[in-house]
């Protein structure tokens, strides 16, 4: 394809030549005197001639001399001339045209159309051989002289169309008046529409306007207009067919050309394109053959030796690609042949590792390649990778990638650059080519592993997923164990995850790995160990199993003692475990491998900070930033800004020294966020230094801001919060420092339950600020502001008791207990307590107020006894008065069940009285009524009457005449007793 573009490119060049011949026809009408075969030039004042004959013309002088003597009309110089160039005399041609313009005789009519022929054709000579000419001066020069021929020639006659003609051509070599070219040759086909160089020149004009349509339709007129057109012509046609991808109708017309001129060097490299991209051996062969055979004809052809140097190319013979091409470059103006000709040497040398000579020729392919050319920005980029250069090599890149945006490769490369770019942007644009890399070709293990290292730092869970797609891959479709990298990678993002015991797996797996792969390169495959080790050991730290790590951060320092992180992580641990010491004594050790690491400073000044020991950490944080490498090291300016707050939280008296400390502070942050304007801590820092300086709510607009942009700050809940107790919003202080406490502190912070207790304290909770304190006391026993806070409380709370007369016995001793705990602890903290966390005059205050309160407790206790024992009398007097209730309701209650019970009874015995008589009723009756019966039915009736007397005990004691009235009755029951009524009936 490369080739076949630079065939294309060429066709131009080919179409200029076809638009007709440089020296154009004589306007002059035929001398009468000029036979076939010579000429005769008139004797001046005679009617004799000379004869000269066109097999043995003189010497140029000699006949401008002859000429100039016998003052000859200007048609026969320009006739002579021409035929001293068509015997290749150019020299003698220029001498008489040039002699002509000056000697030639014009007493003649018409003679204005010779004298524009005369510069025209010596015009058009200049212009030919300006195209030819590789010297740019001696180019500028022929140029020149063309323009000033061609401007005398408008001035005789503007629009005859041979002039027109050749002022369109040179036009066309200018290149940048292609318009004006274009109007002209529209004006000669408006006169004359067969014009066939007119024809050929906007056919020219159109291919290079990319129509290629409109310029195959004007060398198709030109054909039917004149079917002896040169080969040219068929060749024109062909490059059009070639654009419009009509293959088999461009062979032809470069076989049609080949055969009107077999030396036609376009069509033979038409051919040979369209052989060597059928990309089969026999074809390759034929193209090769083709090209053989153009490099006979004409050696110098810049085309054919640049395909002759891609040829050369495949077949690895780069000293031969070297030539062609360098020869190809210097035989050539036209810039996208020299830019192919640069990019041939480029990638000669790329692959033989000349990378410095492959840099040049690749740049300056790069300078003379069209838009559309963009393998020289490929190559360019590779260069610029080569030498560390990414930015430069990303904009090769993208060039590319404009071209051809789905090239795979293209996108594979950027997505690499760009992902280990600082610019988020840029990572973003990484992370969406490889996304795209991989879709195209989802078994590119590379694609996926750079697609997982970039989404490392924002997306986790994919990270892995890509991580785990190339595990895969690797396994089934490479059948390739899986590198030790990839698995520590892997174990580092369960780590991040939480998922520990996942990653203990996979960086275990991963020393395995690295341990089998050393047999064939033991320091790499170390490495990779030393850096698993560590990771390993970190991991158990987080599992708190901290012997193990430890001998795991020893084992590295043992082989790797200048492992300076080690020592970092040991000294972490010891701090952790309050052996600050010990914590410093291991900074030291990393500070004695590399005296000026900004971590090991950081560290050690944090120690000091803790211990509220702000000059020293104040002075480690500025060796931080006086070194030029770490002059702007964020951390440290903030530590520093954060030293200089905290020292605002300490009692002082001196109004100007809190106010120079309150700019220091907001002016380091200020810088911190000029280098990074979107650093949350700075922000939160200029929050805090507004509420100390009053703004409180400036300061809360801060916070909000801050906690809006991210929740996962602690201290700005925390600050949140203060700004709530200052503006005596106490329940929303509590709510807030309860959520701060629920979301970053699994463990008891003392500090942030003792903000809590403060707030709960302000806004008189004082029994929950109480065991909020006491809460804070068992996490931390020895601290003497607890100590202080819980004795305040209780006195706070046993005066409260003590002074509310209502409180009973039980509450007032407990106050007392409580009285004299908070008397004990606030003597003991104004003689022992921590100067420079309270005032301990305020302790003593507050342990005289104790011994006052404590001197009047027991007039309290005596007033609570004496109350107490009231109380009890009076609950006695009650509980005697209910008792006694109690009895009589007792009494009372039994008497009215016995005399219910007597009631029941008499009724009873009344209702056994009735249910006597109605039976011996019933009986007597039954017996007059059924007697008859019985004697004819035998036991029936007995049996009627024992059902009878099932039913008699619901009838009362009424006369017999109301007993038919409960027979009718028995037959709305049941069904049972109906068919006993139909019995009876």
């Amino acid at each position: 394809n490369l080739g076949l573009a630079a065939e294309q490119r060429g066709s131009s060049d080919s179409c200029s030549e076809a638009s007709g011949s440089p020296v154009p026809q004589s306007g002059a009408p035929p001398a009468a005197a000029m036979s076939r075969g010579s000429i005769e030039i008139p004797l001046r004042d005679t009617d004799e001639v000379i004869e000269l004959d066109f097999d043995q013309l003189p010497e140029g002088d000699e006949v401008i001399s002859i000429l100039k003597q016998e003052h000859t009309q200007l048609h026969i110089w320009i006739a002579l001339a021409l035929e001293y160039y068509k015997q290749g005399k150019t020299e003698d041609f220029v001498k008489l045209l040039e002699a002509a313009r000056i000697d030639g005789n014009l007493d003649y009519r018409d003679h204005e159309k010779d004298q524009m022929t005369c510069l025209d054709t010596l015009a058009a000579y200049y212009v030919q051989q300006a195209r030819k000419e590789k010297n740019k001066d001696i180019k500028k020069e022929l140029i020149t002289q063309a323009t000033l021929l061609y401007t005398m020639a408008d001035k005789i006659i503007m629009y005859d169309q041979n002039h027109l003609l050749g002022r369109a051509c040179f036009c066309l070599l200018e290149g940048d008046k292609m318009d004006q070219a274009d109007a002209q040759f529209h004006f000669v086909l408006n006169q004359s529409p067969n014009n066939i160089p007119a024809l050929l020149g906007k056919a020219c004009i159109s291919f290079n306007k990319k129509d290629y349509r409109g310029a195959l339709a004007y060398y198709k007129k030109a054909l039917r207009t004149n079917p002896g057109c040169p080969a040219e012509v068929r060749l024109g046609m062909g490059h059009c067919f070639v654009r419009l991808n009509k293959l088999e109708k461009a062979r032809l017309a470069f076989g049609r050309a080949l055969e009107l001129n077999s030396k036609c060097v376009g069509a033979l490299v038409g051919l040979a394109v369209l052989e060597l991209n059928n990309k089969e051996a026999d074809s390759i062969k034929n193209g090769v053959q083709l090209l053989s055979r153009a490099y006979t004809i004409d050696p110098s052809n810049p085309m054919v030796l640049n395909h002759l140097a891609n040829h050369f190319f495949f077949k690895k013979d780069y000293s031969k690609v070297q030539h062609l091409a360098l020869h190809a470059f210097h035989n050539t103006e036209v810039e996208a042949m020299q830019a192919e000709s640069c990019y041939q040497l480029a990638r000669s040398f790329h692959v033989q590792e000349d990378y410095d000579q492959a840099f040049q020729y690749y740049y300056q392919a790069t300078q003379f390649a069209s838009a559309s050319f963009v393998l020289p920005f490929f190559g360019l980029g590779q260069m610029y990778i080569y030498r560390g250069d990414r930015e430069n090599a990303s904009q090769c890149f993208e060039k590319v990638l404009k071209a051809y945006p789905n090239n795979y490769e293209t996108m594979k490369i950027l997505g690499s650059l760009y992902a280990a770019s600082d610019d988020q942007e840029k990572r973003d644009t990484a992370k969406s080519h490889l996304k795209k890399v991989t879709e195209q070709y989802p078994d590119d293990v590379e694609a996926w592993i750079e697609l997982a290292q970039i989404l490392e730092q924002t997306d986790i869970q994919n990270a892995l997923s890509a991580y785990g797609t190339a595990t895969r891959i690797l396994q089934e479709k490479v059948q390739a164990d899986v590198p030790p990298e990839i698995l520590n990678n892997v174990g580092a993002l369960h780590f991040r995850l939480g998922n520990l015991g996942e990653a203990k797996k996979y960086f275990l797996a991963s020393l395995d790995r690295a341990k089998a792969e050393a047999e064939h390169d033991e320091h790499y495959y170390n490495a990779i160990s030393v850096t698993t080790s560590y990771n390993l050991a970190r991991l158990y730290e987080a599992m708190c199993e901290f012997h193990e790590a430890e001998k795991l951060y020893k084992n590295i320092l043992r082989e790797h003692p200048n492992y300076v992180d080690c020592y970092l992580r040991l000294g972490a641990m010891a701090r952790d475990k309050g052996n600050f010491y010990e914590a410093s004594d291991w900074f030291k050790e990393a500070l004695q491998i590399n005296q000026d690491h900004p971590d090991a400073w950081s560290l050690i000044g944090n120690l000091h900070v803790a211990k509220q020991e702000w000059g020293p950490g104040q002075k480690k944080f500025e060796r931080i930033l006086k070194q030029p490498s770490t002059q702007n090291d964020t951390y440290s300016m903030l530590a520093l800004g954060n030293v200089w707050l905290q020292t605002l939280h300490q009692p002082t008296r001196d109004r100007e020294k809190e106010k120079r400390h309150q700019d220091r502070a907001l002016a380091i942050y200020k810088q911190v966020l000029r280098n990074d304007a979107k650093n949350l801590y700075a922000a939160n820092g200029i929050g805090a230094v507004l509420a100390h300086k009053g703004y409180v709510r400036e300061a809360r607009d801060v916070f909000a801001q801050v906690r809006e942009a991210t929740a996962d700050i602690s201290d700005v809940w925390l600050n949140l919060a203060h700004i709530y107790v200052e503006q005596k919003q106490y329940i929303s202080a509590v709510q807030m420092y309860e959520n701060c406490l629920r979301k970053f502190y699994k463990h008891q912070n003392t500090e942030v339950l003792l903000y809590l207790a403060r707030a709960l304290f302000k806004c008189g909770k004082l029994e929950e600020c109480k065991q909020i304190l006491l809460k804070a006391r068992h996490v931390a026993p020895s601290d003497t502001v607890l100590m202080f806070n819980v004795a305040l409380v209780l006195q706070r709370l046993a005066t409260s008791v003590l002074k509310n007369e209502k409180s009973n016995l039980k509450e007032v001793l407990n106050a007392v207990k409580e009285l004299e705990l908070a008397h004990r602890s606030f003597n003991y903290l104004s003689k022992v307590g921590d100067k420079m966390r309270f005032d301990l005059a305020l302790a003593g205050t507050e342990a005289r107020q104790c011994s006052d309160l404590l001197s009047q407790a027991q007039y309290h206790v005596a007033r609570a006894r004496k109350q107490d024992e009231e109380e009890k009398e009076l609950r006695a007097k009650q509980e005697q008065e209910k008792e006694l209730l109690r009895q009589r309701l007792q009494r009372e209650q039994e008497e009215k069940r016995s005399k219910e019970q007597e009631e029941q009874k008499k009724l009873l015995e009344q209702r056994a009285q009735y249910m006597e008589k109605t039976k011996n009723l019933l009986s007597f009756t039954a017996g007059e009524m059924d007697g008859p019966k019985e004697k004819k039915k035998g036991g029936g009736g007995g049996r009627r009457s024992k059902k009878a007397g099932d039913f008699e005990e619901f009838v009362n004691d009424d006369s017999d005449e109301d007993l038919p009235i409960k027979k009718k009755r028995k037959k709305k029951g049941s069904g049972s007793e109906q068919e006993g009524g139909e019995e009876n009936g």
